[in-house]
């Protein structure tokens, strides 16, 4: 590959001006240098500073560096890969990384973004601080669009303001725990991003968990739910729907009882943006035998107008859970030690792009896991081209 065919692609041209407040004259390595050099390692499989830097040290891989950028100095020092890393402004590289994936994809009408958080337990340091990211997961590409910093889980309610002040999500429907239950925030949701939310409640917005449990309470009392699941029509305000799903030697039945008949709240509806409706939802788990089951049951309030789209809705919300579990298990997310601030943040979005890349190669290795394609990416640069090659110019 010819040198002007080098730092091609929107990885480039979204990252390859970071604002470097190196002493001018003693930079031997370039910042976006360094930050290829890391993702890449991150992409084989490597998420210690140490294993990166012996991984990117070992001759043919130095060789397949040349392919994409311009190594004058060799291989960046252990030292300096680490420093390089925790000078990049992480507001500023936060802020690219959502401008890339805002840029390179389109969200769908009534596209499903879930917002939750997660702890990087070994980020925690002799401050006793752990570094609490909370991210925004779009279900149509499964991809992660977005994510902000708080330094506790506490924080969530201050975070997802800022997340969603950077998300374009209209016409999407937002779904959040109970921790984003706040007027303020779907106020946020319904005005600024003009987009609709499905949000769990808990005991944590005072009264509110208690008068909708009652509510669906004194309809089964009153018998409106034997009489809604034998005359589910279009007109009632009152709906329900079933699902199954089986997988694992598990079944799980849920019945999504939703009404948007909410005259019994009186004056306390206008205090939630658009509340169109609320919901009871029951989950029914199994494994092979039918008479050991489990039985939870979850409240919501919701601005979307039936049922079918809340289901939707709800039912996808555990794909961000999903997402923590593989950031734990593909990138050691939890065992990761890196402690300052700055290096720790950026490492995370870079977790979060590889995660990305991962998710959306399904044209070569479409049934491998996360793991073994990076493990295939190690070995393989054939496929370690196709995975840069699809990240960094056609995402």
């Amino acid at each position: 590959m010819m040198s002007n065919d080098r730092y091609q692609g929107t990885f480039f041209e979204y990252f390859s001006d970071l604002q470097d407040n190196r002493q001018e004259g003693k930079v031997y390595h370039r910042l976006t240098d360094i930050l290829f050099i890391v993702v890449s390692g991150v992409l084989c499989g490597y998420y210690e500073w140490d294993d990166i830097y012996t991984w990117a040290k070992v001759p043919a891989n130095g060789e397949w560096f040349e392919k994409y950028i311009t190594l004058m100095n060799g291989i960046p020092s252990l030292s300096t890969i680490k420093r390089g890393f925790s000078l990049i402004q992480p507001q500023e590289f936060l802020t690219r990384f959502i401008d890339w994936m805002s840029g390179t994809i389109t969200l769908p009408n009534k596209d499903i973004v879930s917002v939750d958080g997660k702890t990087s337990r070994g980020s925690k340091g002799n401050d006793h601080k752990v570094l609490h990211i909370v991210s925004a997961l779009c279900h149509s590409h499964g991809l992660v669009v977005g994510q902000t910093k708080t330094d506790e889980k506490s924080n969530e309610i201050t975070a997802i303001p800022v997340l969603l002040e950077q998300l374009m999500i209209k016409g999407c429907i937002v779904t959040m725990d109970a921790m984003g239950a706040q007027k303020k925030i779907l106020e946020q949701i319904v005005d600024k991003n003009k987009a609709d939310y499905v949000v769990n409640l808990k005991g944590n917005q005072g009264t509110l968990h208690k008068e909708v449990q009652n509510y669906f309470v004194e309809a089964e009392q009153a018998g409106k739910r034997a009489a809604i699941e034998e005359r589910n029509s279009e007109e009632s305000t009152f709906k329900v729907l079933h699902t199954v799903d089986q997988g694992h030697g598990r079944i799980e039945k849920r019945t999504y009882y939703y009404s948007t008949d909410l005259d019994w709240m009186g004056d306390a509806q206008g205090d939630w943006a658009k509340l169109t409706g609320v919901s009871d939802k029951r989950k029914v788990a199994f494994i092979a035998d039918p008479t050991k089951t489990t039985t939870e049951t979850a409240y919501y309030i919701s601005s979307v107008d039936n049922v079918t789209d809340f289901a939707t809705a709800a039912r996808k919300h555990w794909g961000i859970e999903s997402m923590h579990w593989s950031l734990d298990v593909t990138f050691g997310d939890d065992r990761n030690q890196t402690r300052e601030t700055a290096a720790a943040q950026n490492l995370a979005v870079v977790k979060r792009m590889v995660f990305n890349v991962l998710k959306n190669e399904t044209k070569i290795q479409p049934k491998t896991s996360k793991p073994n394609k990076r493990v295939i990416a190690a070995a393989d640069v054939n496929y370690r081209d196709h995975l840069i090659n699809m990240a960094f110019h056609q995402m």
